[in-house]
């Protein structure tokens, strides 16, 4: 594997360890706000980061390198809203997608045809995550944040992995 597409595989490493990071602090403050439904689902995509990060470092040691868990720093912990929550996990899947479109951009360029297909399975779960942030953002909007909009945007939010599962083939 080219150098070039080993340390980008590296950043995709760190960028999937933050994102499980923040979204298990995201979750403990959706918990403590008593946002359960909002707080299981952050949990869950918590674990799903962390899973994919995993599978990555397992390919780069599969390709004769050896990857190591990275220091995260910087991730936030406090939150004004449900919906900034939600804002930021929109904003944390975009560059996400931008940052394994870079990986496999950069297979094309370099021939790697193992590396390509092996991130096309990204290029897929990243269509899907992009969605339920969407949809998650769209029932600020439709149910609005008055009154017990809230409770009905958090109730809804636990539903939102059921959602997606026909949306995304």
């Amino acid at each position: 594997m080219k150098d070039s597409i080993l340390e980008l595989l590296h950043e995709q490493v760190t960028m999937e360890a933050s994102a499980s990071a923040e979204y298990i602090n995201m979750a403990s403050w959706c918990e403590t706000k008593g946002y359960k439904n909002a707080a299981e689902f952050l949990y869950t995509h918590a674990k799903e980061e962390r899973e994919h990060m995993l599978k990555i470092m397992r390919y780069i040691n599969d390709m004769g390198d050896h990857a190591v868990h990275p220091d995260i720093q910087n991730i936030g912990e406090e939150y004004k809203s449900l919906r900034e929550v939600f804002e930021n996990v929109l904003e944390n899947e975009e560059n996400v997608t931008e940052s394994i479109h870079e990986v496999v951009s950069m297979c094309l360029e370099e021939a790697d045809y193992a590396t390509f297909n092996f991130m096309q399975w990204y290029v897929k779960e990243q269509r899907e995550e992009e969605l339920l942030a969407k949809r998650a953002l769209e029932l600020f909007d439709l149910i609005g944040e008055d009154g017990v909009g809230l409770y009905m945007i958090d109730k809804e939010i636990g539903k939102l992995d059921k959602w997606v599962e026909g949306k995304v083939e």
